[in-house]
């Protein structure tokens, strides 16, 4: 079973890494082959073990593979034919439907996911065929938007779609992976809601989630700094906790306990299992009366087994049934199912269970980090438990072996999880292992019991039992914040290959094995030693890698030299509240392994470039700042964060790389009487060799002053991110034929309200003969120079995937 499982999540990650998806008739001729051979195997299986075991296991796993592999396929076929067509995107639709799911507020409105019902086509000679489930937001949604609600709505949509990045959150991928086919927002409602929550039971539980949710809110205070982590961890719904508190959680490994993991779930079944087999053992105090008391017509074991699976079902279902839900609720099935049965699986094959209904019911949650450390969290449990003690005697003993035991298993957990955490997120928390010891006592056994409860209760006794727990959490914050506050608190390593991935796994294998020795345990460390202190990927003496990133509209560009690292503008702020920032540029840095920057440079204040500064400061150090911008703008940070001007003239040699501001003037920078895009820092990296040139939203005028000031040969180019995007005061042909770059990057947002780029500008470049590459068509483009000349690579060309679009590049 465990062997079958394993392959079946190999198969589905497969599926997932493939530039397009197989046709389908080619799918169903090889499900249907892979179905005779598995019943062959089958009915010759017995006979065949018993002389060839390795072979038949070899191939039950190849089967399990192929299987998976189009179950996946099918499954994703279905899902991308539900996707918006592009001719369909920018156009108004009248649409009748259901809010479907949980809605979610935040400064620029509302975002619910919205189940089509029916649509009003244009015309009789125009039919057309909506995605059945949409995300939507809504700007002046009425504050009572609820779900269950069937409303007529003047939508505008568009076709899933994300921005890419290397090490970056796929937005697509996760709109596929939600069954979302087009996203889009409300232009306007037609008349007033409908009821319909009796139509669907799934409808119906998010109306329920929705319903404690208001009454938790209610019960809060105003000021309740983390009542978002409260309603976590009754219904799952995190989207409202702050990125300050996320970034402490992540800072000391408790992230997991700031929703309904699996511990909680558990630890819920097990209360109401207990409970229901104590009142069945003793008829609810009616066996005098009842002719046969209950435990004759059912054992009380199996009336507990019957209320703890009820019960995590239920709170499954409030938390919205994700990852960590799913395999709790399917282990906890399948060990009621063979405990009923007489039987005693081992754990493992509990867990496998739970996997393969997971990715039966989700074959994308295997790209899923959720999927990998919830799973990952019990098999290291598992595994490390595996050798017995000897029964404790005394009560002393007993409640020192559980404490005993309570520290390995969180040891375990930490060390066992350290390599998919640095693959996954390039970061481990070090002081992870003290917060959790206090943490999970607090968060599992005082702070959700008591979110329960308030949510059970009516509001009156809520909001003194909410107010208990919420002060729980203000005191656990508080010593989470001195731990987070130490400055080795975190580990950060660059993503490395699988073969450093594999040695720590086998490393870490060996440093949880029970009966292990201490010779044993170090060579398991050392084995995870490569992973831990890994580096980036090395740049040359003498050259430079440049990522310019797709931020969107807007503008960041990460320039590397051997030893050095800069950082040009920050991207965008996103109306959903988080910016590129956060979203893209910390990835990248995370990705690369560089925990420092050498020189952050904001070209302007416009929030397109300057966006992100705040959580970039956050999140790395950084040793100088420089910008055209006034030091004191909103978007820079506080005033002491000292933000040098830069100036024309200004130059420094980082490992052989020269770097050149050329603009603007000393007089003018940080000028607030001088137009934002005029005062825009344009840097130049050069090699011995090759040249990038940096414009931010300069517009003609500075153009001609820069050709008029600077040599030829100071303005050339082999590679220039065109100034504002690509707008029609930007680019001018003087300008062109002075820089002469041999290609050019348009930073800008995929059907952005500008209109950028300009045609006549596109066009411009193109008669020039110039390379065209657009960061909404290319995703993030990545110039590497070398002696031998210098290359551009585009991330959606370079990781090709079956739900990216990826025109040709460049144009």
């Amino acid at each position: 079973m465990r062997v079958v499982v394993l392959a079946f999540v190999a198969g589905c990650w497969v599926l997932q890494q493939q530039a397009t998806l197989p046709r389908q008739d080619v799918v169903r001729m090889a499900a249907a082959g892979l179905a005779l051979a598995g019943i062959a195997m089958l009915l010759r299986g017995r006979a065949l073990r018993a002389a060839w075991r390795g072979l038949v296991l070899a191939a039950v796993a190849a089967v399990a593979v192929g299987a998976a592999f189009c179950w996946a396929a099918w499954r994703a076929d279905m899902r991308l034919r539900e996707w918006l067509p592009a001719s369909l995107e920018s156009r108004d639709f009248d649409v009748q439907g259901v809010v479907s799911g949980l809605p979610s507020e935040s400064a620029g409105g509302v975002r619910f996911a919205f189940t089509v019902g029916k649509t009003v086509p244009d015309g009789p000679d125009e039919p057309w065929l909506l995605p059945g489930r949409l995300l939507l937001h809504w700007r002046d949604a009425p504050p009572d938007l609820y779900p269950g609600q069937r409303y007529t709505l003047t939508i505008r949509l568009r076709r899933p779609r994300g921005l890419a990045n290397p090490f970056g959150f796929d937005y697509a991928y996760w709109l596929l992976a939600q069954g979302y086919g087009a996203t889009g927002y409300v232009r306007r409602a037609h008349g007033p809601p409908q009821d319909a929550t009796r139509e669907r039971l799934a409808w119906r539980i998010e109306a329920w989630r929705a319903a404690v949710r208001d009454h938790l809110r209610a019960a809060l205070p105003a000021d309740a700094r983390y009542g978002p982590v409260l309603i976590a961890l009754v219904i799952g719904d995190q989207r409202g906790i702050d990125t300050e508190d996320w970034q402490l959680f992540r800072r000391t490994g408790i992230s997991h306990l700031v929703s309904i993991s699996g511990l909680h779930i558990t630890m819920i079944a097990g209360m109401a299992g207990s409970f229901a087999g104590l009142l069945w053992r003793h008829s609810f105090g009616l066996g005098r009366r009842l002719r046969r008391p209950l435990p004759l017509w059912l054992p009380a074991r199996h009336a507990a087994l019957v209320t703890a699976v009820a019960g995590a079902m239920t709170y499954g279902l409030l938390a919205g049934m994700q990852v960590p839900a799913l395999r709790t609720v399917a282990m906890l099935c399948v060990a009621a199912l063979a405990v009923w049965s007489g039987r005693a699986p081992p754990a493992s094959v509990v867990l496998a269970c739970a996997a393969l209904a997971a990715l039966l019911l989700d074959p994308w949650a295997v790209m899923s980090p959720g999927f990998w450390l919830s799973f990952g969290a019990v098999a290291v449990i598992f595994y490390a438990a595996r050798s017995g003690h000897g029964a404790p005697e005394t009560r002393w003993q007993r409640m020192c072996a559980t404490l005993a035991a309570a520290a390995r298993t969180q040891w375990a957990v930490t060390a066992g999880l350290v390599p998919l955490t640095l693959l996954l997120f390039q970061q481990v928390s070090v002081v992870s292992p003290l917060a959790n010891a206090i943490a999970i006592p607090v968060v599992s056994l005082l702070v959700t019991p008591l979110s329960l409860a308030a949510a059970a209760v009516p509001a009156t006794l809520a909001a003194p039992v909410l107010a208990v727990a919420h002060q729980a959490m203000v005191w656990l914050a508080a010593l989470l914040g001195w731990l987070s506050s130490l400055p080795w608190a975190m580990w950060e390593a660059p993503v490395s290959g699988p073969l450093p991935l594999l040695l720590a796994l086998l490393g870490i294998a060996l440093l949880l094995a029970p009966p292990a020795g201490a010779a044993v345990r170090l060579h398991g460390g050392l084995l995870v030693l490569p992973l831990v202190l890994a580096r980036g990927p090395p740049v040359a003496h003498g050259e430079f890698r440049a990522v310019m990133l797709d931020v969107g509209q807007g503008t960041a560009v990460l320039v590397q030299t051997r030893a050095h690292a800069l950082l040009y503008d920050t991207g965008p702020a996103y109306a959903s509240g988080g910016s590129a920032g956060a979203q893209v540029v910390v990835p990248v840095l995370r990705g690369l392994g560089l925990g420092r920057l050498d020189q952050l440079m904001v070209s302007h204040e416009d929030a397109d470039h300057a966006g992100g500064v705040a959580d970039v400061s956050a999140a790395v150090a950084v040793a100088a700042r420089s910008t055209g911008a006034p030091p004191d703008h909103a978007l820079l940070g506080p005033p002491a964060s000292g933000w040098a001007p830069c100036a024309a003239g200004q130059q420094w040699d980082w490992d052989g790389v020269r770097f050149t501001v050329l603009h603007p003037l000393p007089s003018q920078s940080q000028q607030a009487a001088i137009a934002s895009n005029a005062r825009s820092c344009v840097l130049s990296v050069a090699t011995a060799r090759h040249r990038l040139l940096l414009t931010g939203d300069i517009g003609v005028a500075e153009e001609r002053a820069l050709i008029d000031r600077l040599s030829p040969d100071a303005l050339h180019a082999d590679v220039m991110v065109v100034a504002h995007h690509g707008s029609g005061t930007s680019s001018g042909v003087a300008w062109l034929e002075a820089v002469r770059p041999g290609a050019a990057v348009f930073q800008l947002g995929y059907a952005n309200r500008y209109r950028h780029p300009r045609a006549d500008v596109w066009e411009r470049y193109g008669r020039a003969g110039i390379a065209r590459y657009r960061s909404d068509e290319t995703g993030a483009v990545t110039m590497a120079t070398a002696p031998a000349g210098y290359t551009l690579s585009v991330f959606r060309q370079a990781e090709p995937r079956y739900w990216r679009d990826r025109p040709d590049a460049p144009r």
